[in-house]
């Protein structure tokens, strides 16, 4: 930091110049007139919201396609703009932000739902700095305080143009750049490093969950590599959950599983809940008892449905009216390792009904097929497997835990590094 402390003392020893959003830039709107069919039939590409949300440096390859008319007025993009959400459904949320970071060669336009940017002086910011800047937690607190609504929040374009900005000199912004790049840059590395190994641990865990189906006369031979292939309501029973709403959702209660928590916040197995319902309400619920498997039965896409959580906890778990609990005699973690393989997606892709909510039934989960090996050997698949899973999804280890770390020590020194002193 001692470089960029020696350039801040030689070139603004009495602090920085703050300037607002309104002094020294216009703010401009995205795409407008524009029917579904647009969309459905693009020849230009535009920045959709998802990408200034995930990007704090646009993604220009990004294959997001609107019709545009020759002769048709719409702005187009250039380096150094500026973009942010719009609206969201959280106030937290609101006035994300992305830049274009690179010359155009071709037309790029913004999608109607986010907001643009563009300074007077281009070389006022660099734009690999106001990448940085404005996803500070000093401009974040600025940029939310814009937004205003009740289920919704939208920025006020008012209130956008009255954020106040430093504005340092070039060296200082060059310098800056220089080292959170370098911290950017290792974390790029180490997920790009954990993205190798997801797909080794999905072509290892398919691998060992494949067996070659065994059939009775076949009993004698004891192939490491054969089991038993069953439809699951041979193995064991489902059994529905019972309806609790979020009103019914406590701090302290009973233990419960939502179906929607079994594909955001738990992974094959868990021994402990995020949630708890009322306890006034225990008669109404139906539970899940250790080593059942959990398994959702509704999602927004085919891919969730049926995914499951193995219940390890020592006490019996309320779940939802749509989740299904496996009873069984088999190892819990097995048989949600196996729900996980392409196998089993490829059954249950035949029997989701298709709706806007994906549904499963428990009669077309009972069809599917699984293989059965010995006890002995699920418990060695489950240890080999659980071994990847630490690596590659466990937040207190492996993989993930330092990429956790980097980026909290990014966000540390991004924000040390973006905190200054203003000219009195």
């Amino acid at each position: 930091m001692s470089r960029i402390d020696d350039l801040i003392a030689e070139h603004c020893p009495n602090g920085l110049e703050f300037k607002t959003l309104g002094e020294i830039g216009t703010i401009f709107g995205g795409l407008t007139g524009k029917s579904k069919a647009d969309f459905a039939n693009g020849n230009s590409r535009f920045v959709s919201y998802v990408n200034v949300f995930n990007n704090i440096a646009v993604d220009i390859e990004a294959n997001n396609f609107v019709k545009i008319e020759a002769g048709e007025r719409q702005r187009t993009l250039q380096r150094g703009d500026i973009l942010f959400t719009g609206s969201s459904e959280t106030a937290e949320e609101v006035g994300m932000s992305s830049v274009v970071t690179v010359d155009l060669k071709e037309p790029l336009y913004l999608n109607s739902f986010c907001i643009g940017y563009r300074l007077n002086d281009p070389t006022t910011l660099e734009p690999g700095f106001s990448k940085y800047l404005f996803r500070s937690s000093n401009l974040r607190s600025q940029l939310i305080r814009t937004a205003s609504g009740v289920t919704r929040f939208n920025i006020s374009k008012a209130r956008l143009a009255k954020v106040a900005i430093p504005v340092p000199p070039l060296e200082v912004q060059r310098e800056i750049v220089k080292v959170l790049d370098a911290f950017t840059k290792l974390e790029a590395e180490l997920e790009a490093e954990l993205e190798a190994r997801r797909r080794q641990y999905k072509y290892y865990r398919d691998a060992l969950l494949t067996f070659g189906e065994r059939t009775d006369a076949d009993a004698s031979k004891q192939a490491s590599k054969q089991a038993r292939l069953m439809a699951m309501g041979e193995i064991g029973k489902f059994i529905r959950g019972r309806r609790f709403t979020k009103d019914d959702i406590v701090e302290h209660g009973i233990p419960s599983i939502h179906y929607g928590e079994i594909y955001t916040h738990y992974g094959v197995a868990t021994a402990s809940t995020v949630s708890h319902v009322r306890a006034d309400i225990a008669q109404q619920l139906r539970y899940a008892q250790p080593n059942d498997v959990v398994i959702a039965a509704v999602g927004e896409t085919v891919e969730d449905v049926a995914k499951a959580v193995a219940w390890l906890g020592d006490e019996d778990v309320a779940i939802h009216d749509d989740c299904f609990l496996f009873r069984h005699s088999m190892n819990p973690k097995f048989v949600s390792y196996c729900l996980q393989t392409e196998a089993f997606h490829a059954q249950k892709n035949k029997y989701v009904a298709r709706a806007k909510v994906k549904r499963l039934s428990g009669e077309s989960l009972a069809k599917i097929r699984i293989p059965v090996p010995s006890l002995e050997e699920q418990e060695r698949i489950v240890s080999i497997l659980d071994k990847f899973d630490v690596l590659v999804n466990d937040l207190s280890s492996g993989l993930p835990a330092e990429i956790k770390a980097r980026r909290q020590q990014y966000e540390h020194y991004r924000d040390r590094l973006l905190t200054f002193r203003e000219a009195a």
